[in-house]
C-alpha cells in the first residue's frame, strides 16, 4: 500500500492542464456571448457548457498525444472524479435560485461557483494549496462581480473573474517532479 505522499504524488503525475485550459475555454466563450445573446440563453449556456469541460479536456490530452482514458487506480482520482458528480448534483438548486429570483445571472453565478468548488478536493489530492486558493477568490471575486457589476455586464464580469482564476492556477498549479529512470 502506497502513503498518502506517494499517491498524492501520482495524483499530481497523471493530472495535467487540459481540465483548467478546457475551462478557461468554456468560460470564456460563455462571457463573450454574454455581451450578444438574452441573459437567459447565457445562463442556460453556463449549465450545459459544464458537461462541455471534461471531454474538451480529453481532446485537449488526445491533442497532446496522452491517453485521457489511460487507467488509474489512485484513490485520489476517484476522490476528484466522485465530487464532480457531487457538484453536478447541485446544479438543480442553482436552477430553482435561479427561476425564484426570475434572474438568469443567478444561474451563472451559480454554476461558477460550484464549478470552481472542484478546485477544492484537487489541490488536497495535488497537495496544492492553489486549489484553495482558487476556489475561494473565485466565490468571493463571482460574487463581488455579481453584486457590483452593471446589470447588462454581470455574466461577462463573472465570467472574466472565472477566467481570471483559471490564468492564475495555470501558472501556479504545481507540476509533477520529473522521474528519473534507474
Amino acid at each position: 500500500m502506497s502513503s498518502l505522499d506517494e499517491r498524492r504524488e501520482q495524483f499530481l503525475a497523471a493530472s495535467t492542464i487540459s481540465m483548467p485550459l478546457a475551462g478557461l475555454i468554456v468560460w470564456s466563450a460563455i462571457g463573450i456571448a454574454a455581451i450578444f445573446v438574452p441573459k437567459t440563453v447565457v445562463g442556460w449556456m453556463a449549465v450545459y457548457a459544464m458537461a462541455a469541460v471534461l471531454p474538451l479536456a480529453f481532446i485537449i490530452e488526445k491533442l497532446r498525444g496522452r491517453n485521457p482514458f489511460a487507467k488509474d487506480d489512485n484513490p485520489i482520482s476517484a476522490l476528484f472524479f466522485h465530487s464532480i458528480i457531487g457538484i453536478g448534483l447541485m446544479f438543480p438548486l442553482v436552477i430553482g435560485a435561479a427561476s425564484a429570483a426570475r434572474d438568469p445571472d443567478v444561474m451563472v453565478l451559480g454554476v461558477a461557483i460550484l464549478a470552481g468548488i472542484i478546485w477544492i478536493p484537487y489541490g488536497w489530492g495535488a497537495n496544492d494549496p492553489v486549489g484553495l486558493r482558487h476556489a475561494i477568490v473565485r466565490a468571493v471575486g463571482c460574487y463581488v462581480a455579481f453584486w457590483f457589476a452593471p446589470d447588462a455586464l454581470k455574466a461577462t464580469m463573472i465570467c472574466a473573474v472565472v477566467a481570471a482564476a483559471y490564468l492564475y492556477s495555470l501558472a501556479a498549479m504545481r507540476r509533477p517532479a520529473k522521474v528519473t529512470v534507474k
